[in-house]
């Protein structure tokens, strides 16, 4: 479509309408994290809290609308029992309201291949109509090679077909690379494409040792914290990192953690007297 330059330069341009702060409606987008941190968790709560239901996360006031998630990774069974864990935290009408606006088809053995038009053509019609698509995980919505930047794109490319055809968002998570600290932009596994072809990407990195001192969090209950940022946004500002802390059944809830005053190193102080060696 071609832009109407004079009008673009005399007249105020529509608002951008936002998913999530910095994730533009109908763009594509990524939730990165090591494997077991809680990726899925994260994208339900997100997709309960756009469909109508309670901010579990805490992330503020959004704009609703539908949602479909399609988890390709877990088995039914798993996501019934986060889904139980889920409802006890949503009264009768909240569930009610989830129930109608969010749709789960497990897609697990089936293979699905965006690079397939038959594939392709299936996420197209989920995706109509809805303000957000969640696939979970990319790796598992195709068969070509993660490390080749040229299927790579191939794959983003298909995905900003249907976001831009239909208007829907699409989230789709990811693995980070073995090694990589999950809140770095390149954390993301596979080609560099995943990350540079994207125009937004966010993280959940696990607690590490530092940050739990750093944050008063006893070494037996860090496991239970993990940090969630924005490490790529191309509209709007850098967001602060938060923290969320794993509850009954896995659901995850806001942290309120305060970070501890640093204690200045302590100075060994020499004795009159007596040989150097002795202060050490």
């Amino acid at each position: 479509m071609a832009l109407d330059l004079m009008t673009a330069f005399t007249e105020p341009p529509p608002p951008i309408d936002f998913v999530l702060p910095g994730f533009v409606a109908g763009t594509v987008g990524a939730l990165v994290s090591p494997g077991g941190v809680g990726k899925s968790w994260f994208a339900l709560e997100l997709g309960i809290q756009i469909v109508g239901g309670p901010d579990l996360l805490g992330l503020g006031e959004l704009p609703t609308g539908q949602v479909v998630y399609l988890p390709a990774e877990d088995p039914p069974v798993t996501i019934l029992h986060r889904l139980h864990a889920l409802g006890a935290n949503l009264t009768a009408a909240q569930r009610r309201v989830v129930a109608d606006g969010l749709l789960i088809e497990s897609l697990i053995g089936r293979c699905p291949d965006i690079l397939n038009q038959v594939w392709f053509d299936y996420l197209r019609q989920m995706a109509k109509g809805r303000r957000l698509m969640v696939l979970d995980t990319l790796r598992r919505y195709h068969l070509a090679d993660e490390n080749g930047s040229q299927p790579m794109a191939q794959v983003i490319g298909r995905l900003e077909a249907i976001a831009a055809d239909t208007g829907c968002s699409i989230v789709f998570l990811h693995h980070a690379s073995k090694g990589a600290a999950g809140d770095q932009q390149q954390a993301s596994r596979g080609s560099s494409v995943l990350v540079d072809n994207i125009r937004w990407q966010s993280y959940l990195s696990g607690m590490t040792a530092a940050e739990a001192e750093e944050w008063g969090v006893d070494e037996a209950q860090r496991g239970f914290f993990v940090r969630y940022g924005v490490s790529k946004v191309n509209f709007g500002a850098p967001l602060q990192d938060r923290w969320f802390k794993r509850h009954d059944g896995g659901v995850l809830k806001p942290a309120a953690l305060e970070r501890q005053k640093r204690r200045p190193p302590s100075k060994s102080k020499s004795v009159a007297g007596r040989g150097g060696n002795e202060s050490w």
